[in-house]
């Protein structure tokens, strides 16, 4: 197959790397890859000079950073400036792949030659600031959805009518988030994710830490992040931090910890939960994400959103465990984490994929000839199976 991916940006963020991750494997696997992508956008004087002013960040769509892509060896194409992606930057290809909501707005207008068109959702991008509306256009777009976890299927259903979906959970390599069997730490210790992002939950897990430590005597936090901690969300005095770390170093922080924190609001998948249960730690998550499909057979706790309480009578409960039965949520977590591998990850998609490409020939003629004006895309697309 021929395949084009469309990125809005390519950067360091989780979903980019999902997409770095299919495009190096499909590579391998002897298909013709091609990563279409745009620049940073220039920030505007106001922007610059509220920067300037403040000491804070300049928004993140004008950062130039390095990318998951990045010596990955796959033929990854900037445009020229930040704008629209169009037909003309593409090569004719045999699918083209949407990767959130812009993207897919602009894989819409391409014409049949940049090849049949699928839409790979890794969230529900209602977020503050963005075009609710607009985003929930694109789930009715004719293409073939490739989801990643289970409650964005039940979006797909439930609110969008189309039950003609790929479900491609996320995976984990167990190779790069590989530790030695190991067991509790001399000192009890909690993990989490440093983030700015409101959604990821981050003051929630903060909140959380510091309910515990007046219950848990010597109580430690490790972190890692992509930003420095700033004054507005600071990390507890002691705690270990790292910023930036290298792929291959991500497993070491894992491993310094007894039990990870996942207190996303609002999550496509989430990665570090996996990532974590790989590396043997188990997970205390709020219910986002695949966090309630993964913690189902006990590699973690799972409480309610929003409520660092909760969330700090966990994190006393895991580190009062005795070693024993902290091994045992232990072993729990990483046979969950063994059952998602990218090699089946990949053999889903790369179904997908042709699934997408079947669907668009269906649309696009039945019997040999034009298919009637009068033919639906859901009466089209019920012919299909539906691969889950």
């Amino acid at each position: 197959m021929r395949v084009t991916f469309v990125l809005s940006r390519a950067d360091l963020s989780g979903g980019v790397r999902v997409v770095s991750i299919y495009a190096r494997r499909l590579l391998d696997r002897g298909h013709e890859v091609v990563v279409i992508s745009r620049p940073p956008r220039i920030p505007s004087l106001r922007e610059a000079a509220r920067s300037l002013l403040t000491r804070r960040p300049l928004p993140s769509d004008t950062r130039k950073t390095g990318s998951h892509l990045d010596g990955l060896g796959v033929e990854h194409r900037v445009i020229d400036i930040h704008r629209t992606i169009t037909a003309d930057d593409l090569p004719d290809a045999d699918v083209v792949v949407a990767t959130w909501w812009e993207t897919a707005e602009w894989v819409d207008a391409l014409p049949a030659s940049k090849g049949a068109k699928a839409y790979f959702i890794q969230h529900f991008e209602a977020h503050e600031g963005i075009p609710v509306k607009r985003v929930e256009a694109t789930w009715r777009f004719p293409m073939h959805k490739i989801i990643i976890a289970r409650w964005l299927a039940d979006l797909s259903e439930k609110r969008f009518g189309d039950r003609s979906y790929s479900l491609v959970p996320n995976s984990v390599d167990l190779e790069q988030f590989s530790v030695p069997f190991r067991e509790k730490q001399a000192s009890p210790t909690v993990g989490l994710m440093y983030s700015h992002v409101p959604f990821k939950g981050c003051d929630i897990s903060l909140k959380a830490f510091d309910r515990a430590c007046e219950r848990v005597p010597g109580l430690k936090l490790v972190a890692f992040g992509a930003r420095e901690p700033t004054a507005d969300l600071p990390l507890p005095t002691g705690a270990i931090y790292v910023c930036q770390p290298a792929q291959k170093a991500i497993k070491d922080v894992y491993a310094q910890a007894d039990v990870w924190l996942f207190a996303s609001r609002s999550e496509g998948f989430g990665l570090p939960l996996l990532e974590a249960m790989a590396c043997r730690t188990p997970v205390i998550a709020t219910p986002a994400g695949a966090a309630p499909e993964l913690l189902a057979d006990g590699g973690g706790v799972l409480v309610p959103p929003e409520n660092p309480h909760a969330m700090a009578r966990a994190i006393e409960q895991v580190a009062r465990l005795d070693y024993r039965a902290w091994r045992e949520m232990s072993d729990k977590a990483y046979t969950t984490a063994c059952r998602y591998t990218w090699d089946d990850a990949t053999d889903r998609f790369e179904a997908a994929l042709r699934l997408a490409i079947e669907k668009s020939k269906l649309n696009g003629t039945i019997g040999g000839r034009p298919a009637a004006s009068n033919v639906s895309v859901a009466e089209s697309q019920s012919k299909l199976p539906v691969v889950r």
